[in-house]
């Protein structure tokens, strides 16, 4: 099937990697539907690499190949541009290039949207021009035109997820085998879950970038990743999984956003949360996602967060939202940042500790402890003391309060003369805390 119309709509394909060879694919082996939902046909019109003599899937025709992005996306004969490069530089000035030369572009760029996305959507409104990035963030959930289009008219007030499949896939092996950190990362990337340098994903940098996009979206605020407090997985251990296994918890990389009376606050940090917590169940390299907005109540997105197929998916989506925009002559909506509000700081932030100390095991220890907690305006939810020998292992969890006092409180617990060590400290999140 064919549109009646005879209207064709030229594509450029900037990158040819996992994602982009795949599009690529998509574009070639769904040709006649995707006609028939746009009203025009969707045609390749080349493909930036920087080697075009490079072994290729078969399916790429190597005629469409090209050196040059620049030429390609700044192409009189092109409509829309699709990055699939990744990074800040060349991507950056290709797409507002592109943008400039009347082009509407789609990107998969979490990186480039996180550092510099006031200037590519302020390019984009300059310009009159589509700027779709549902890839960029959760793979192919739904979950960026949602936030943006769907509760346009609600008030978002948290979205909390995992949306880093590297760090689930190594948390889920830790749990669930007690492999250590390096174990369970040698084994994703055996997988191939995780990359022969694994560091953006297991320091929280990918996941820090999502969270600056979802924030920004959720809160029409502008929010860079500078913004967001992050940690990554590398310190936590096999005693932290089994501290959190005899609260009947587990361990998970979180992005949190809320928005509070005071501003808005974006971190990601290892956490733990309860076994009974719908996130606790998302095991593997699959990414979940709630958002919880006041009129909507809680809503979840669940899905693969990576790959090349599943991100694909996503980025077609986009090209086929923009070009019916093209066809119409008009564009999607636009990012807002209309409400400015405040970026808190991490210490400001409200969240819960789950601390681990290695102590004297005499009488009068958890008094000293206490008056430690209660000096900094911190209350203890729970308390469990394990004799070891002549020390013991003492684990609080603390109850909701500020993230510097909790900060201090342990800052003092490590000077305390009963404290042999802090064993582990770690965030606790979930609507009920172990106890």
């Amino acid at each position: 099937m064919t549109p009646q119309n005879g209207k064709t709509l030229r594509i450029a394909l900037l990158g040819c990697g996992s994602v982009g060879s795949q599009v690529a694919r998509l574009l070639r082996e769904q040709a006649g539907d995707l006609a028939v939902r746009i009203g025009a046909r969707l045609e390749l019109a080349g493909i930036a690499v920087r080697r075009p003599a490079h072994p290729r899937d078969a399916g790429i025709d190597r005629e469409l190949l090209t050196a040059d992005a620049m030429e390609l996306a700044t192409r009189p004969d092109i409509d829309i541009v699709v990055e699939v490069i990744g990074g800040i530089e060349p991507a950056r000035s290709l797409l507002l290039a592109a943008m400039k030369a009347g082009k509407s572009v789609v990107t998969a760029n979490k990186a480039l949207l996180a550092e510099n996305g006031a200037e590519v959507h302020g390019a984009a409104r300059e310009h009159g021009a589509d700027l779709y990035y549902e890839a960029a963030v959760a793979g192919a959930i739904p979950l960026l035109r949602p936030l943006r289009e769907s509760l346009a008219g609600d008030a978002v007030r948290r979205v909390l997820g995992i949306v880093n499949g590297t760090t689930n896939y190594i948390l889920d092996r830790m749990d669930s085998s007690g492999a250590g950190f390096t174990e369970a990362l040698e084994e994703a990337q055996s997988m191939g879950y995780a990359e022969a340098d694994p560091t953006a994903d297991v320091e929280g940098f990918d996941a820090a970038a999502k969270a600056a996009i979802l924030a920004g979206l959720a809160f029409h605020t502008e929010v860079t990743a500078a913004d967001v407090h992050r940690e990554g997985i590398t310190d936590v251990t096999t005693a932290d999984m089994a501290s959190a296994r005899a609260l009947d918890c587990v361990v998970k990389l979180l992005a949190i956003c809320e928005r509070s009376d005071d501003g808005v606050s974006v971190r990601v940090h290892p956490a733990m949360i309860p076994r009974s917590h719908p996130l606790a169940s998302v095991g593997g390299a699959y990414n979940a996602v709630f958002v919880e907005a006041e009129s909507a109540g809680r809503l979840m997105f669940y899905g693969a967060g990576a790959g090349g197929t599943p991100t694909a998916s996503a980025v077609l989506g986009d090209i086929v939202a923009v070009a019916r925009n093209r066809l119409a002559g008009t564009r999607g909506p636009d990012a807002s940042t209309y409400a400015a509000l405040p970026v808190m700081p991490m210490g400001q932030t409200l969240t819960r500790y789950h601390v681990s100390l290695d102590v004297a095991d005499r009488p009068g220890v958890l008094a000293q402890v206490a008056d430690a907690f209660a000096r900094h305006g911190v209350s203890i939810r729970a308390a469990r003391q394990e004799a070891r020998g002549a020390d013991a292992q003492l684990i609080i969890v603390s109850h909701q309060a500020r993230d510097a006092a909790l900060a201090a409180t342990v800052g003092e617990l490590e000077s305390l003369g009963v404290v042999r060590a802090v064993a582990s400290v770690m965030r606790v999140e979930g609507e009920e805390g172990p106890s």
